[in-house]
């Protein structure tokens, strides 16, 4: 599969924020030959338990924001229901630029969307190179 335009850029935000990349791409061990971008893991504190998260990352740089994103969310729930079967630890998260967030994802519409799909997002800033926010799905 192909890296997304910004793959590179969220890989290295993670990496600034102590997250550790364990695979890159993340194979999905399902029929469907499924990679999700990338997977990490941060240890937590004291209590050494480890959080582990799924990067789906998009730019979103076709002409047709709303065609783009009815591939993503679809993408999204593949993802997320293939993640509960084989690793349902993992967390995955949605990786999102500022300005596509502040654009179209703040239409109703797709705010019932990724409720509804129980989606967990990323917003990272193409210009500083930084994460600018984690939305938990359980934080909408």
């Amino acid at each position: 599969m192909a890296k997304d335009k910004y793959h590179y850029l969220v890989k290295d935000a993670l990496i600034e924020e102590g997250w550790t990349v364990t695979h890159d791409p993340y194979r999905m061990k399902v029929d469907a030959k499924w990679e999700i971008d990338f997977g990490a893991e941060k240890l937590i504190g004291a209590e050494k338990n480890n959080t582990k998260i799924a990067v789906e990352v998009k730019s979103f740089t076709k002409a047709s924001f709303s065609n783009e994103f009815h591939e993503v969310i679809g993408q999204y729930f593949n993802y997320l229901i293939n993640l509960e079967v084989i690793d349902a630890e993992r967390i995955l998260y949605l990786a999102v630029p500022l300005n596509v967030w502040e654009e179209g994802f703040q239409l109703e519409s797709i705010q019932y969307s990724i409720e509804r799909m129980k989606t967990n997002i990323i917003i990272y800033n193409v210009e500083s190179k930084k994460i600018e926010k984690w939305i938990p799905y359980n934080q909408k």
